[in-house]
């Protein structure tokens, strides 16, 4: 047998274990979402079946840095660089099921951190556009969704205070930091029928809301205490 010829089958067996790995990789990860999905989600009266199939669908491990990604599904917030976290799974399907999607919304995001709720929304309705004010996150989350073949999302680099008036009005708006106070331009972008899901307060626990946009008024609904980080502006 020439050097060649061993050469290639080293190589061969090589890559063997290396589809293996990643084989038993994705497997790991898919149990592990499976368990987050019953455990934290179901068990806590998330009911909407299209929102817990997405739940387990999305590989949350890959919307956060290479190190953490054994945490990625333990029932917990994680730190995604420049002060920002990905929320706790729990939360992301609480603030989706509240938003109450449909398959032809247009939907607006408000912090766009590491993109995994951007891609939660994405698989649940027509169209999402989300900001992220740090740069860097921006263009991390753009190409990373890009990557993941989201072709219905649509990332800006901006100030979330501002909405997105060239693209409202919304069917619904969900904000993934916390201001002082809801956004007039949130408001005035809505839709009338539609929801804006936001954690509001200065200090903490801050409150999630839910605001309800009918006949031009808009009527609150506390939903429980809640932990995001500042909105900045």
């Amino acid at each position: 047998m020439t050097q060649l010829m061993k050469k290639k089958i080293f190589l061969f067996f090589l890559l063997l274990l290396f589809n293996a790995f990643c084989f038993a990789q994705k497997n790991h990860f898919a149990i592990l979402r499976k368990q987050m999905v019953e455990s934290q989600i179901k068990a806590r009266g998330i009911k909407d079946i299209g929102i817990l199939k997405v739940m387990q669908k999305v590989e949350r491990h890959k919307f956060v840095p290479p190190p953490l990604e054994e945490y990625a599904y333990e029932d917990r917030p994680l730190p995604i660089g420049y002060g920002q976290t990905i929320s706790q799974p729990y939360i992301v399907a609480l603030m989706t099921q509240l938003l109450s999607p449909k398959p032809k919304d247009k939907v607006l995001e408000i912090g766009t951190g590491s993109g995994y709720q951007a891609a939660i929304l994405a698989e649940l309705v027509e169209k999402v556009y989300t900001i992220e004010i740090i740069p860097e996150l921006a263009e991390v989350a753009k190409e990373k969704l890009k990557i993941l073949g989201y072709e219905n999302i649509f990332v800006k680099c901006g100030n979330g205070y501002l909405g997105w008036p060239e693209m409202a009005p919304f069917d619904g708006i969900i904000v993934t930091c916390s201001p002082k106070d809801v956004p007039q331009s949130l408001i005035e972008q809505l839709k009338e029928g539609g929801q804006i899901v936001i954690p509001v307060g200065k200090g903490l626990p801050q409150k999630l809301l839910v605001l309800y946009k009918k006949e031009g008024k808009i009527i609150k609904k506390y939903i429980t205490d809640v932990l995001f980080v500042p909105m900045k502006h």
